[in-house]
């Protein structure tokens, strides 16, 4: 059995500050990620699965599930680290709107904003909401909205 690391990563509540933006590195969208998303969530749609129906449709070719750019976003915001070990709780997503299809072979990172913070003692740390604009290789956006983190304070010395 591994130790648990004693330092968390991430930032805590008191770090974030509005107008903080943090770029994330790029993913490429794989047809295997599409097929186990398919798996995982039950959705089998045609546009994400079938080759042949997908190119009678306006996009012409298979387009990635919007959950799985959501979810691979997701992913992106963690792996900079900002969010590891001080995240209390994913409170919500909202305005959230998915504006062009994301395709296989598709490179995608995401461009975030600290927009607002508010302490939440009682919960031992605050609120942080924070735009997110997912892009592919091209700079346009696909998807983008906000987010709101939970995340612990500082722990006292």
């Amino acid at each position: 059995m591994s130790p648990l690391p004693t330092t968390p990563r991430g930032m805590y509540f008191e770090e974030f500050e509005p107008g903080q933006k943090i770029v994330t590195a790029g993913r490429t969208v794989t047809e295997t990620d599409i097929v186990n998303f398919a798996g995982l969530s039950g959705d089998f749609n045609w546009i994400h699965t079938d080759a042949e129906y997908s190119k009678t449709t306006p996009f012409g070719q298979r387009v990635a599930h919007g959950l799985l750019g959501l979810s691979i976003a997701s992913g992106l915001a963690v792996q900079t680290g900002v969010l590891e070990g001080t995240t209390l709780a994913f409170r919500e997503v909202n305005e959230w709107k998915f504006i062009r299809p994301v395709f296989i072979g598709d490179t995608i990172h995401v461009e975030m904003e600290v927009k607002e913070t508010k302490a939440l003692r009682r919960l031992g740390g605050g609120s942080v909401v924070i735009e997110l604009d997912v892009k592919n290789q091209s700079g346009d956006s696909v998807m983008k909205g906000f987010w709101t983190v939970l995340v612990a304070s500082r722990p006292q010395d």
